[in-house]
């Protein structure tokens, strides 16, 4: 929706005007930064291949904007542009009935990521400018960011990205309005992002951010140079209205009634604040519906393999990206330097331009990975459990905000890392995904069931993080030697497996912990206890009727915090259920363990298969 300069000038003014009454109305919100950014997003709306008939239109630019506070620009740009209703944004924002939150939203039409958490946006973009590259489409795509977030860390782990996979079809508009919360940006953090960006290879230009020509000019020089190109605008925070201008007040501070007016004379613009307050009033007291953005899966999820010698899980698991990534070209793995211990040289081998290597960057790898997601790619992200869940979450809370399409699969979970010791024992792959509302986690007891697991998630739209040890396992079998989890296996999430029945009591047990509980088995029957055994690889779906039926005598077994995981979780389930177990036994890791053989840290902290025994035994007495 090209514009004429007269016509966007003739829209910042009226835009500035919104900004100001929402702002107003809702008395809070960020109008200062808003108003810096305001041409910027009027200029990129009218320049970038976007249409508000057709929003979501597969070949359509994308516009990432990282600085998610300044929404009520982002909302007066859309609904200056049609994209949204403009009486509904200004009597709506921030309430909680209106889609028009405080920080942008993905799927509202136009807002392609929900933003927020500062520095994020880049590594999003990139994900976004990967999977354009990915799917071979021409679509460019557009990062707003603000000069304040170029501090962290992560934004120049994007940068570097970015170069490394020569992503031309990625801009970024700096707002360098030079102004944070506490005061001027080069006085809080002094940063030289122009610098920075050329030292990451990117090409620069450096304009007014509130002359349009400017703005324009510059937008099609990046688009066309072949390089990841940032355009650096020098803009003024309140620009437009004298009182606010330069003053880091109005970071995030609505304007008083009689303030309002000021401004508003200023620009020329009708008050006409009673009307959208009266608006207001009328909303009712309610949550807003949700805004989702899904698609449909489509993928080939190859022929299974089965294994009936010893392996690791994780072998298994690389082994089924691999080939899923063989048979389908919306399939992509994001690494960070670890192929070799989560095994995606398997993928790297085969498919070797279906692997992001971003090397030691997680924060990045995390958040670009889930833009990859929801733009189509059916995205792995591995790592190591410590890294793939403790270090990065935030960027996992961020994509299930934004509803992606996710698959983090974290290897050398729990003590089963052994000797790397403490720093690298991975103890909250069950209980830290809890936060993430919409994270499914699946803990695969042996490499059949990783194999069925990774197949099933790659179909499955929605995020899921699968966690699975270091040491290789027997495949678990039946009593009568054959494999458990055998040709004619399918995964059903949520499913109890019942490896070994009883009555005499229930060890519930989970991933690396299973072989030990099936050795308690063992001991317990040469004394003539019958306990059952059950797989619990899906910790947030538990079978009421399998806990109904195994309640007597309840022990739970876990390679994981034992304040936070699977026995805390079941606890509460028989709770709810008003089931009281006449034993309820807890075992897991109560503090950071100790470096050592993975066998031998499991008889250090009671969970080999002689400790669950001798454990059970006791607390017959």
């Amino acid at each position: 929706m090209r514009k004429t300069l007269e016509e966007l000038k003739k829209l910042s003014i009226q835009c500035r005007g919104d900004i100001l009454k929402m702002t107003y109305v809702a008395n809070s919100g960020h109008p200062g930064g808003s108003m810096s950014s305001i041409d910027m997003l009027l200029a990129l709306y009218s320049f970038a291949n976007v249409d508000p008939k057709d929003p979501w239109n597969e070949d359509r630019d994308r516009i990432v904007v990282s600085h998610g506070h300044i929404s009520p620009g982002v909302y007066s740009t859309l609904a200056a542009y049609g994209y949204v209703n403009r009486d509904e944004v200004i009597a709506g924002f921030r309430h909680p009935a209106s889609i028009f939150e405080g920080h942008i939203t993905r799927g509202i039409p136009g807002v392609e990521w929900t933003t927020g958490n500062l520095g994020q946006g880049l590594s999003a973009g990139v994900g976004f400018a990967l999977a354009a590259k990915y799917k071979k489409k021409n679509y460019h795509v557009y990062v707003v960011m603000s000069d304040g977030e170029s501090a962290k860390g992560q934004v120049q782990e994007a940068r570097r990205t970015a170069r490394k996979y020569k992503l031309d079809n990625l801009t970024v508009l700096v707002d360098y309005n030079d102004i944070q919360i506490s005061g001027h940006a080069h006085e809080i953090m002094y940063v030289d992002i122009k610098s920075e960006f050329e030292a990451a290879g990117w090409k620069t230009i450096e304009i007014n951010g509130h002359d349009f020509e400017q703005i324009l000019a510059a937008l099609k020089i990046a688009r066309d140079d072949g390089y990841p190109t940032a355009i650096i605008a020098h803009t003024v925070i309140g620009k437009g209205v004298d009182f606010m201008e330069d003053k880091p007040d109005y970071h995030g501070k609505a304007l008083s009634k009689e303030e309002l007016e000021r401004a508003l004379a200023q620009l020329g613009v009708e008050n006409d604040v009673e009307k959208y307050i009266e608006m207001r009033k009328k909303l009712p007291v309610k949550a807003h519906e949700k805004v989702k953005l899904t698609y449909d899966v489509r993928l080939d999820t190859g022929k299974v393999r089965v294994y009936d010698k010893p392996t690791d899980n994780r072998s298994a698991l690389g082994r089924a990206i691999a080939d899923l990534a063989v048979v389908n070209d919306n399939v992509v793995a994001v690494d960070c330097d670890l192929k070799g211990s989560v095994k995606l040289d398997f993928l790297d081998k085969e498919r070797p331009d279906r692997i992001v290597e971003v090397g030691v960057q997680e924060h990045n790898a995390a958040a670009l990975a889930g833009a990859m997601s929801a733009d189509g790619i059916v995205t792995f992200f591995a790592d190591f459990g410590v890294f793939g869940v403790d270090e990065t979450f935030n960027q996992h809370r961020l994509n299930a905000i934004n509803n992606t399409n996710l698959k983090v699969v974290v290897t050398h979970c729990g003590i089963d890392v052994g000797e790397d010791g403490k720093t690298h024992h991975a103890l909250n792959y069950i209980g830290a995904p809890l936060a993430w509302y919409g994270f499914k986690v699946i803990v695969p007891a042996d490499p059949n069931q990783t194999d069925r697991v990774v197949r099933y998630i790659a179909k499955e739209y929605g995020n899921f993080v699968v966690a699975v040890g270091r040491s290789k396992l027997e495949p678990i079998r039946k009593e009568d030697g054959s494999l458990y989890f055998d040709e004619n296996y399918e995964f059903e999430y949520g499913k109890m497996d019942i490896l070994r029945d009883g009555t005499d009591g229930a060890i519930y047990a989970i991933g690396s912990a299973v072989p030990y509980a099936l050795k308690a088995y063992e001991i317990l029957k040469s004394k003539g206890l019958n306990f059952a055994v059950i797989n619990v690889s899906c910790p947030y779906a538990l079978d009421e009727e399998v806990l109904k039926k195994y309640s007597n005598f309840v022990v739970t077994v876990e390679d994981h915090n034992v304040l936070n995981g699977l026995g805390s979780l079941i606890a509460q389930k028989l709770f709810e259920m008003r089931i009281i177990p006449a034993q309820f036994i807890k075992l897991g890791l109560s503090e950071f363990p100790v470096s050592g053989d993975a066998k031998l840290l499991f008889e250090i902290y009671g969970l080999s298969g002689e400790k669950i025994a001798e454990t059970i035994l006791s607390n017959l007495r």
